[in-house]
């Protein structure tokens, strides 16, 4: 069963300022980024529990080619992306949106 993803307010923001940074890096860049992170989250909305839970019920997978992970919690009905978060920053800063 596929699952619907919502983002939170925060983790919609992270995601938009992220993809402006890569693509003022580089054009197309940014592109590349959204399709990577696409990727990662219509496999998220297949197999939800195949990534490991890492804080009270939230997962984490690692972006593939960027340094970034989704951080994410499982409901009956949806998935909701709590962070997509740069891999360098502090983790409590996502851990104190649960």
């Amino acid at each position: 069963m596929t699952r619907p993803v919502e983002y939170t307010r925060l983790a919609r923001s992270e995601y938009d300022i992220a993809t402006l940074w890569y693509e003022r890096e580089r054009a197309g860049l940014g592109a590349e980024f959204v399709l990577e992170i696409q990727r990662t989250l219509d496999e998220i909305a297949v197999y939800p529990d195949r990534y490991p839970t890492v804080d009270d019920g939230i997962r984490q997978v690692q972006v593939n080619r960027f340094p970034y992970s989704i951080f994410y919690c499982v409901r009956v009905d949806r998935i909701i992306v709590v962070a997509v978060f740069h891999n360098s920053r502090n983790p409590s800063e996502w851990q104190s949106r649960t």
